[in-house]
């Protein structure tokens, strides 16, 4: 069994688990925030990306113990002060979802995407960049209108608005 703590969404955890328990199993099953989902079980689909340091990470493939000391961020912790985060807010106005199970990862890498490209984005650049997340209603146009919008928003102070 290994021991972990780390930081999620601001609070400090820690929690014993198998050494083989997946940080996703972690943060649903030991800490109850259920946002991360699980879809495919190979890393494919994208459902499960949450930040661990600032960087998305699909964690389906990054085991408990490896987050251990870690600040990780999920769909839960996005939203400040009952305020949607500008992506959360650009999917509902853009309807970027729609039966939803794939909107927390397509969410969370949309972050981390425009903490990295801040307003300099394209629709190119941003279907390149969501091709490992997986959407089987949307047929992602709207998810692109929806990226671009909260990019051209939250422009070069992206980094501000995710933490």
């Amino acid at each position: 069994m290994a021991n972990v703590s780390m930081t999620v969404n601001g609070r400090s955890v820690s929690g014993q688990c198998e050494d083989r328990t997946l940080l996703v199993q972690f943060i649903r099953e030991n800490l109850g925030l259920t946002g991360t989902h699980v879809g495919c079980d190979t890393s494919q689909c994208g459902a499960c990306v949450v930040h661990v340091d600032g960087k998305a990470v699909k964690s389906c493939t990054m085991l408990a113990a490896q987050a251990d000391g870690a600040e990780v961020t999920t769909i839960e912790g996005l939203a400040s002060g009952g305020e949607l985060h500008p992506v959360q807010a650009a999917f509902r106005e853009h309807h970027g979802l729609q039966c939803g199970f794939c909107t927390p990862g397509m969410i969370m890498s949309a972050v981390d995407m425009i903490n990295r490209y801040g307003g300099q984005l394209d629709e190119k650049t941003v279907r390149a960049e969501l091709e490992g997340n997986i959407c089987r209603c949307t047929g992602y146009h709207n998810i692109v209108k929806a990226v671009l919008d909260a990019a051209s928003k939250m422009g070069d102070g992206a980094k501000v608005a995710a933490e």
